[in-house]
């Protein structure tokens, strides 16, 4: 029996981890999703339309998704009072794995960012972002198709850990005085504060998942974005942290610039670049960039940048990942637009190629193959939503839910 309130669980097997993180995947694994907030109904439907349609492609009925909706958000709040039930986030952890729509997050007041609790609340410390170019995607660069990059943004630390202090307030005073009195610092009196930790462990572990990744999928090299030449004890820290582990780790497979002088001699390279300089290097030259690993504020930029190079975020697909668990949350990485919800209007490619992602991460790359070459036919054929029509010549513009028929008829 359930014990979950709100939570129905279908028939279906659990996920289980064994070695090292590595998942054992049943015939039928039992996975969460949040339909999200907004155009989260319309782009959850026709994704979950093509995941369907192309696991009875690959498998013929003998393995299925059992999908159990989980509550989080607008639809959360009205249901149970709470934007985050704690039913929620147990059955996550529980089940292991999820994929969700967007998320509603106020600016400047308010609950904090639900996408932010549920990656620390369930410790999933690498958001992970492939970003690549698919032919017939519009794109405002010369040269789209030299930008193919899988971004490592640490999820857990920086200034998005929410350690804040609000201007005025008594405990923003006492921090000032306290930084005075101890350190020194000059911080004016009208301040609020931000605390920004960047540790040891946090950074290894997302720097070490980089690094694995690239010597799987036989990447040429790893950059840690850092801005460390002003914030040298932080993000300074995390540069170091990166080439300490290479020494430590994978001194057989991998090799920092400084001990190669940029000749790693057929071994992974691992290299550094200043935040700024990189933002400007990824429209320049960004063949020279192969998997990203940075810190939470940069990793954002980036992943935004990136994917504005590539078509816009609407199609950049997102994982929280615990690569020591196996615990994973897919996302859609754009928000709500709710002046679209429930028009069957918006580009629901963000979710579709963030189950890719879910799909490799259980093992069924099968599944996550016919759904990319599917969507590639569809770009091709310049069947697209109004956002990509809009900026095409020649494009068929169609519904959220024809572009996901179309995508369906073209996985045979």
């Amino acid at each position: 029996m359930s014990s979950y309130k709100h939570i129905r669980v279908p028939e279906g097997e659990k996920l289980e981890v064994g070695v090292n993180g590595a998942l054992k995947i049943p015939q039928k694994p039992i996975i969460a999703f949040i339909e999200g907030d907004g155009t989260g109904p319309d782009i959850w439907r026709a994704s979950r339309m093509i995941f369907d349609a192309a696991v009875q492609h690959c498998y013929g009925g003998e393995r299925s998704i059992a999908w159990m909706e989980v509550f989080a958000g607008e639809k959360a709040n009205a249901l149970m009072g709470t934007y985050l039930p704690d039913e929620t986030v147990e059955a996550i952890r529980e089940y292991r794995v999820a994929i969700k729509g967007p998320l509603t997050t106020p600016v400047g007041g308010g609950f904090r960012s639900l996408n932010v609790t549920l990656r620390q609340t369930l410790d999933l410390f690498a958001c992970v972002r492939p970003v690549r170019w698919f032919e017939g995607v519009p794109s405002p660069v010369r040269e789209p198709q030299n930008v193919d990059m899988v971004i490592f943004r640490e999820n857990t630390e920086d200034v998005y850990s929410g350690l804040e202090l609000e201007a005025g307030t008594p405990q923003a005073q006492e921090f000032i005085r306290f930084a005075k009195e101890k350190f020194n610092w000059n911080i004016r009196p009208d301040s609020g504060i931000g605390v920004k930790p960047i540790s040891a462990s946090g950074s290894k572990r997302l720097i070490r998942a980089a690094i694995r990744y690239a010597l799987q999928h036989n990447r040429k090299s790893v950059t840690l974005v850092h801005k460390g030449n002003i914030m040298k004890y932080t993000e300074g820290a995390f540069r170091k942290y990166g080439y300490e582990l290479v020494r430590e780790e994978f001194s057989d497979k991998a090799v920092g610039w400084e001990d190669c002088n940029g000749n790693p001699n057929g071994k992974l390279l691992v290299k550094d670049a200043i935040a700024d300089i990189f933002l400007q290097q990824i429209l320049t030259r960004p063949k020279e960039f192969d998997v990203i690993a940075t810190m939470n504020l940069n990793g954002d930029y980036i992943s935004d940048a990136l994917a504005a190079q590539v078509g816009g975020i609407g199609i950049a697909p997102g994982a929280n990942i615990n690569y020591e668990t196996g615990a994973a949350v897919f996302e859609a990485t754009h928000g709500t637009a709710p002046k679209y919800a429930n028009l069957d209007k918006v580009n629901p490619s963000s979710v579709v190629l963030s189950g890719v992602m879910m799909f490799e991460h259980i093992g069924w790359n099968e599944v996550a193959d016919a759904i990319l070459n599917a969507l590639v036919r569809t770009f091709q054929a310049k069947i697209v939503t109004y956002d990509f029509a809009r900026l095409m010549d020649g494009a068929k513009e169609v519904r959220c839910s024809e572009f996901a028929q179309a995508v369906v008829e073209r996985l045979k």
